[in-house]
């Protein structure tokens, strides 16, 4: 089954040139020019989104913070391109739930790749009808939903992911390096300050808990780790 990649660029020159790439590497490939279209158009069977952000309506920062706070586009992976290379930007960004940062100009060939690295992390082929519970945390890898004491927690893919290899993996130390490779899939362009992010956003998506969000430590000198204290 193809997958369905949503474009959103203001520049009609950036989305033909998109569109027309993506289709020959075998996507389907909806367009978007500003903000509010994209959030229409993230509604349909989106399987990913490169997301501009300098667009009028509402700024791609903006979107992404819509996209990740709804249940039914939390998951919805985001790969940003920007013609900003300013840090704070790239941070706030991955801060938002994107998956990837890439900035203008890229080569063609490098965005396919990432595209096809992203995808490949949110396929859910792995796992399957079984679910892990863990104190109050229940994880099901067949819907990829996760739930706090009940709650259905908005969870981006890559919290997601993060949270299930801590959780299949308890008591073992991950250094950042490990988890990049793990979850992001392929060499990662930026550095491991990524990691730190999408650390500390799971930790409050789960701090209604605190002994669940404790329980994601960070071990000196290595990493990261789960191992949930009884109390």
């Amino acid at each position: 089954m193809q997958q369905t990649i949503l474009v959103v660029d203001d520049d009609i020159s950036i989305r033909e040139l998109l569109l027309y790439n993506l289709k020959n590497a075998g996507y389907l490939v909806l367009t978007a020019a500003d903000g509010v279209s994209a959030l229409l158009a993230a509604e349909e069977k989106v399987d990913l989104i490169l997301l501009d952000l300098m667009i009028p309506g509402l700024d791609g920062f903006e979107v992404c913070r819509k996209l990740k706070s709804q249940n039914k586009t939390a998951r919805i992976p985001v790969i940003m391109l920007t013609a900003k290379s300013d840090e704070i930007d790239k941070v706030l960004g991955l801060e938002l739930g994107a998956d990837d940062y890439m900035t203008k100009p890229f080569g063609m060939r490098e965005l396919i790749a990432r595209v096809k690295a992203v995808l490949r992390r949110s396929n859910r082929d792995d796992l399957p009808n079984s679910e892990l519970i863990v104190g109050p945390l229940r994880i099901n890898f067949s819907s990829y939903e996760v739930f706090l004491n009940q709650e259905l927690l908005a969870l981006t893919p890559k919290e997601y992911e993060l949270l299930k290899l801590f959780l299949t993996n308890i008591g073992k130390a991950y250094s950042r390096d490990e988890l990049l490779e793990k979850i992001w899939g392929y060499e990662y362009y930026g550095d491991t300050r990524t990691v730190d992010v999408h650390i500390r956003h799971l930790r409050a998506k789960l701090a209604e808990v605190p002994k669940i969000s404790d329980a994601i430590e960070t071990v000196r000198g290595v990493g990261y780790r789960f191992a949930m204290k009884d109390k």
